[in-house]
């Protein structure tokens, strides 16, 4: 028997123009697997719909006769249809509140749940993301920023030639008008008083590979975290920046003064360790951040800290790529969209306002950066989902958890099932009560 994909148009912002499956993959799923798919129209995708009619998908609004339903983003509640099985970023696994409504639908509607974000290996590492379409936006966006913050400082820069990701065509172009920043950087350098211009990556994973893979277009001088305090010693060189990338060991310290760093015992025990990104902040210019963090960790940067050194802060914007509330930057205190993508916090009042220019720290917190690169994040992104589509549309949803045939990567990922909390996500009920 026929089974029916659908996929839901996003509408959680009108900056939101990706497709979890792009048009090109769905011939491959209709002839190989025999699968219908469905498509809802949408005014601000980046796939048109005679893209998708092409590829042998129907258009339609009515996504009911459909046995699994795909989106990029969360469904809202008043949409969610009883007894389907959806596919989307939930952002429900740290009980965030703003999503326990949701959550709660699905629960009641007899729904079942998988979330990308927890579909992983058997070592935990994820493999359906948008992470480095995520650093590859956030670099451009954090340049740009750069770049306005220097000019209403009144400092001439060639970043201030670099636009916002989402206006330009396409990555390649992007990364050319950058390579056209960093040759006039080579030739002319940078205003005396701006060098050393040091840029700090928080992270290593896809996401900061992603930016640091941009900010490859640049004239650059790698240095480790321990020489950030030599470099000032001496004469910088301002026909380059300066990069310097953040592991754990350079972010945390032991509370035990004879304490020794270990990665893993770090993972599992954060509470032995305390924060010591502090010691890194007087040398950078811009801090990229990249990191997964929740509440157990220690913050890379406080608003005590900024406040403290408000006097002094060499520190000219945050690329908050990770963009977690309060979290580890804690000036985070809201998201932006990439039509008004930065804010300044001003240390001092705890306030903030929206733009490049007063007191403070520029902060870029944009929750959706790959969206501003929606049809190279929506192809790359759907090449890992097609090969999955199957053996989920093919799904008994039917039978006792137990006994649901999904793949190990897949099964793990699911969150509800037959409206109730599966096995390792029973924790989110103690969420959905605080909420009630």
């Amino acid at each position: 028997m026929t089974k029916c994909l659908g996929i839901r148009r996003e509408d959680k912002s009108i900056w939101e123009r990706r497709v979890p499956v792009v048009p090109e993959d769905i011939p491959r799923l209709r002839e190989q697997h025999d699968l219908q798919v469905v498509v809802q129209p949408s005014p601000i995708r980046v796939f048109g719909e005679d893209e998708f009619r092409a590829a042998g998908a129907q258009v339609d609004e009515d996504l009911s006769p459909c046995d699994v339903i795909v989106a990029v983003k969360e469904v809202p509640p008043h949409l969610i249809l009883p007894n389907k099985t959806y596919i989307f970023f939930a952002h429900v696994i740290k009980g965030q509140p703003h999503n326990m409504p949701m959550l709660r639908r699905l629960l009641e509607l007899g729904c079942t749940l998988i979330d990308y974000e927890k579909v992983t290996d058997d070592k935990g590492r994820r493999l359906i993301f948008f992470g480095r379409h995520a650093g590859l936006s956030g670099i451009i966006d954090t340049l740009w920023a750069l770049g306005k913050r220097l000019e209403w400082e009144g400092i001439a820069t060639p970043f201030a030639q670099i636009e916002l990701a989402h206006a330009y065509r396409d990555l390649d172009s992007a990364r050319a008008a950058i390579r056209e920043a960093g040759e006039r950087i080579r030739r002319e350098g940078l205003p005396a008083g701006l060098a050393p211009l040091v840029v700090g990556f928080a992270g290593y994973g896809n996401v900061s590979q992603g930016a640091q893979e941009v900010f490859a277009e640049l004239p650059s001088v790698e240095i480790a975290p321990a020489d950030l305090a030599t470099l000032f010693a001496r004469s910088p060189d301002r026909h380059a920046l300066y990069k310097v990338v953040f592991k754990e060991e350079h972010m945390v310290e032991p509370l035990e003064p004879a304490g020794v760093f270990e990665l893993q015992d770090y993972y599992q025990h954060p509470e032995k360790y305390r924060s010591c990104f502090s010691n890194h902040l007087p040398y950078l210019t811009v801090l990229v951040n990249g990191i997964y963090w929740d509440r157990r960790y220690p913050r890379l940067v406080t608003k005590a800290y900024l406040r403290e050194h408000a006097d002094d802060l060499r520190l000219r914007v945050i690329g908050d790529i990770s963009c977690d509330i309060e979290g580890s930057i804690e000036c985070t205190v809201r998201c932006t969209e990439p039509g008004n993508p930065v804010y300044v916090y001003n240390p001092r009042t705890e306030t903030t306002t929206d733009g490049y220019a007063g007191e403070g720290v520029v902060i870029l917190a944009v929750d959706i950066l790959p969206s501003e690169l929606p049809r190279e994040a929506s192809i790359y992104f759907s090449g890992v989902l097609r090969d999955f589509i199957p053996a989920i549309v093919a799904a008994d949803y039917t039978v006792p958890f137990e006994q649901l045939a999904l793949p190990p990567e897949i099964k793990r990922a699911v969150i509800v099932y037959q409206g109730k909390l599966a096995p390792d996500y029973q924790y989110l009920d103690n969420y959905l009560k605080e909420e009630a």
